[in-house]
């Protein structure tokens, strides 16, 4: 018997998940000391009940899934609708050197499953999929080339072991950013928690886009209703622009388009047009969506699907996520600088590395209310882990996919 859950169901569920996690943070120490996220909490215990009922009576969940999306995209417009170009220009090099970084370990990732995957007697292509196609493309990309396996290259049950691959990167993404952070800050940094402003004026809420979920942000009515309006702009943007290039070679995920319409929109408005943005707003939406969004998504995951892995590709997301940690301590960090902003930096690698950009914000947060706000850090992620990669992540996918060994 499957229980589905219409979209207003989902969303007090997805409330309640959330208010969950916080008290359960607030609790307990281990969790607060580790630096792991309120939705991922809240979501992993639900996802546990869910499981347990199944394992119990049989029973599945399906969620709505349109109101989860329609989150996601909110979060992606609220990083286009707060970057104009003035901040871009100052991310400068530090954003080239972490893109070509994250771009190496992209090539890792798939070196390492394909090679684990062939040691372990599997079909080369498998290790595609769970490296850089689940990990760093997470559940939209694990869809697309699930497919694409499926029907040009007949590996049946692509699509399944995808979802369950980028679940398993989901979670792990969520577990392992805030302790790597951690870990790095008080063993090469040596420093204590610090306290980040509770209350930030009009002019600094650009600089403290999603690094304070929890200060206090002055917005009016009218400014709501209007950013709202922005939000509505850049999502229908991207649903025109999927529907246009819907089959292209580079195909982009709707996301991805929410997010170049809000850096268009915002410039535009800004620079044409001298309009300005109620970035307190938009900083208020964007970061309420990326908790629901991140509470809807563990809602949605299927963790009975995970049990059914092969010991063989369990074997190979294991090590994906040591080599996640490894990288992200010993390459990104060091190669950023080897200070606070790098940890942070590598806390929303190991975030979007193995889950999603949504991930990665939420390991920085909550690593920054801890020990204090890193702009640079929320300058350069967002732009290159729900921008650039994506387009990265597609060419080296065509590359891998084209090399006639793995067929």
């Amino acid at each position: 018997m499957e229980w589905t859950f219409n979209s207003y169901h989902t969303l007090i569920l997805a409330t309640l998940v959330l208010l969950l996690g916080k008290a359960l943070v607030n609790k307990i120490k281990f969790l607060r000391d580790f630096n792991i996220p309120d939705p991922v909490v809240g979501g992993l215990v639900a996802a546990v009940v869910l499981y347990g009922i199944h394992l119990a009576f049989g029973n599945t969940f399906s969620f709505d899934s349109s109101i989860r999306n329609a989150f996601m995209l909110v979060f992606f417009s609220s990083i286009g609708l707060s970057a104009d170009f003035s901040r871009l220009r100052a991310g400068g090099k530090p954003l080239v050197v972490f893109l070509v970084l994250v771009s190496v370990f992209i090539l890792v990732q798939n070196v390492v499953g394909i090679g684990l995957a062939s040691l372990l007697g599997l079909d080369p292509l498998l290790g595609l999929i769970t490296g850089s196609i689940t990990l760093t493309g997470g559940h939209g990309t694990a869809g697309a080339w699930g497919e694409i396996f499926e029907n040009k290259y007949h590996i049946n049950g692509a699509v399944t072991l995808g979802m369950a691959s980028a679940t398993f990167g989901l979670v792990a993404g969520g577990l392992i950013g805030g302790p790597v952070a951690r870990r790095l800050i008080q063993k090469h940094l040596k420093m204590k928690n610090l306290n980040a402003p509770q209350h930030i004026d009009d002019e600094q809420s650009r600089v403290y886009q999603f690094e304070g979920p929890e200060q206090t942000r002055l917005i009016t009515a009218t400014s709501a209703v209007e950013t709202m309006a922005l939000f509505a702009a850049c999502l229908s943007f991207a649903h025109i622009m999927t529907g246009v290039f819907k089959g292209a070679v580079f195909e982009l995920p709707t996301f991805v388009w929410a997010l170049f319409g809000g850096v268009v929109l915002r410039n535009v408005l800004v620079n044409a047009f001298n309009v300005k943005m109620f970035d307190r707003a938009i900083d208020v939406f964007g970061n309420a969506s990326l908790s629901l969004f991140l509470a809807m998504a563990f809602l949605s995951l299927k963790l009975w699907e995970l049990a059914g892995l092969a010991g063989p590709v369990l074997i190979i997301l294991a090590v994906q996520t040591v080599v996640m940690i490894l990288y992200a301590s010993y390459v990104t960090f060091r190669l950023m600088g080897k200070d606070y902003d790098a940890a942070i930096l590598a806390a929303g690698h190991c975030g979007f590395g193995m889950g999603a950009t949504p991930t990665a914000i939420a390991n920085m947060q909550v690593v920054t209310e801890k020990f204090g706000p890193s702009h640079k850090a929320f300058l350069i992620v967002p732009m290159v882990g729900a921008f650039f990669i994506d387009l990265v992540n597609a060419a080296v996918l065509q590359f891998f996919a084209s090399l006639s060994f793995l067929h």
